[in-house]
């Protein structure tokens, strides 16, 4: 399981080292052109995924840390279950290093810190960062594990 929990925390560390770096050196809601397609822009949500409730009167940042951190508690549990199953590990150890990235920002600044902006033909991807990358390729290698072949147990 410690491979599991270093490979998190890991991402943890690079997504806050990634927000600080887009604190001190972007300033809010100005986007600065990196590739046609990419963005910087700094934005705080207060809300969740989309910015869901993010227009909500503030009851939702208690809501978003407690969730995150019972999810976190049974990815920890499921990790120390299976920890060698390495695909699902690997995804579990995505998901939990982007809850506990997003649950830092609730935490001490309020709102999740986002820089990422992906856009074409006009349309924008909402802004996102480190840990929600990390939550979505985790989720995806999860939907990839479930659904994979195993192989039949011969009795």
């Amino acid at each position: 399981m410690a491979k599991w929990l270093a490979l998190a925390a890991a991402i943890v560390a690079a997504d806050q080292l990634a927000k600080y770096a887009a604190v001190q050196y972007l300033a809010a809601n100005q986007a600065v052109a990196v590739t046609p397609f990419l963005n910087l822009v700094l934005v705080y949500n207060a809300g969740a995924a989309f910015s869901f409730l993010s227009d909500a009167a503030g009851w939702q940042r208690g809501l978003f840390i407690a969730l995150a951190l019972v999810a976190s508690a049974w990815i920890v549990y499921l990790l120390r279950r299976y920890p060698n199953e390495r695909l699902f590990s690997a995804a579990l150890a995505l998901v939990l290093a982007g809850a506990v990235g997003n649950v830092i920002d609730r935490i001490l600044v309020g709102a999740v810190i986002d820089f990422l902006d992906v856009h074409a033909w006009g349309y924008h991807w909402p802004a996102f960062n480190v840990a929600d990358s990390a939550i979505t390729c985790g989720a995806a290698l999860l939907i990839w594990d479930a659904l994979r072949p195993r192989p039949s147990v011969k009795d």
